[in-house]
């Protein structure tokens, strides 16, 4: 089978087009043909060795966690799947080797994998696993946002901030958002109330919300939280998945939970929300796809399709 994979780490320039042996699949693994998987920053901090000293490696790795395909043979344990079946999954491994979502097959355990919704399209479905868990589990979980609270949502156009608006918005919230202003008729499309980033704008929060947000989720890190304290009420809950021992400050790290990730997908399945696909790349052209992670800048999520 075709994959991209890195022999060593470094950027995109030490990925490589390779011919792999098809992998093999445990009674309870299902083979899937992959058909998009899309980028996360997370990708390019393995690849470049940054977590050398935290994550078992084996070269040569196939990177991607975050996949959406059909699957091409269930495994002898798997009753929740048959063959053709659509499916998402996020299939981070505690050990990075040739089992990544850059490929043309890959053998993922049933627990990392739920029905891909009807009403997304593969590259669409590809970009929920990681970001979505992540906004899931934020808003849900640590912040506990209710029906009736005003949440604030720094980064509220990006991968992870996109859908922690609209999970707060289907619990009944108001959503208050900050981005670039060109992202701001975007995120009206998504119920949210746009504010600019930038001096001034813990102020303009409190324009619209005088007695100010309940909670706060940054997503962006840089000390914006800081600077725009003010916009929260005495006591509003605030949490970081960039940020990680800032006092009063709850971090959020992605963990799979079939559960969570299971209320994900129904969300995306009811039409209450979407992902944002801002670039496709064929596999050929993944280094392509990394170069513009890194730079930065491309609205919506990128991904790398399949044939």
């Amino acid at each position: 089978m075709k994959a991209m994979v890195y022999r060593r780490y470094g950027g995109p320039e030490v990925l490589e087009l390779a011919e792999l042996p098809e992998p093999k699949t445990h009674v309870d693994s299902v083979l899937v043909r992959v058909r998009a998987t899309a980028l996360n920053p997370a990708d390019l901090a393995l690849q470049a060795g940054a977590l050398d000293g935290a994550v078992e490696t084996y070269f040569p790795v196939v990177p991607g966690w975050d996949i959406a395909g059909v699957v091409e043979h269930p495994g002898l344990a798997t009753p929740e799947f048959a063959a053709g079946d659509e499916v998402i999954g996020y299939i981070r491994g505690d050990v990075q080797r040739a089992h990544g979502g850059m490929a043309e097959l890959v053998s993922a355990d049933v627990r990392t994998l739920v029905r891909k919704p009807r009403t997304m399209s593969f590259a669409e479905a590809a970009g929920l696993p990681l970001a979505g868990l992540t906004a899931y589990q934020a808003v849900v979980h640590t912040l506990a946002v209710r029906p009736g609270e005003t949440l604030l949502v720094h980064g509220a156009a990006g991968g992870v901030g996109s859908l922690a608006v609209q999970i707060a918005r289907a619990r009944g919230a108001r959503v208050i958002g900050t981005s670039s202003r060109r992202d701001h008729d975007y995120l009206r499309t998504l119920g949210v109330e746009p504010v600019a980033y930038g001096e001034g704008s813990a102020g303009r929060v409190r324009e619209l919300v005088p007695k100010g947000t309940d909670a706060v989720l940054d997503t962006v890190g840089g000390g914006v939280l800081a600077a725009t304290a003010s916009a929260a009420r005495l006591g509003a809950r605030t949490a970081s998945v960039v940020e990680i021992g800032v006092p009063g400050v709850i971090p959020v790290f992605c963990r799979l939970d079939h559960t969570d990730f299971t209320a994900l997908a129904e969300l995306a399945e009811d039409g209450r929300l979407t992902v944002r696909v801002g670039a496709t790349y064929p596999l050929e052209r993944a280094a392509d796809a990394q170069h513009a992670l890194a730079a930065g800048g491309t609205p919506g999520k990128i991904v790398v399709e399949i044939a």
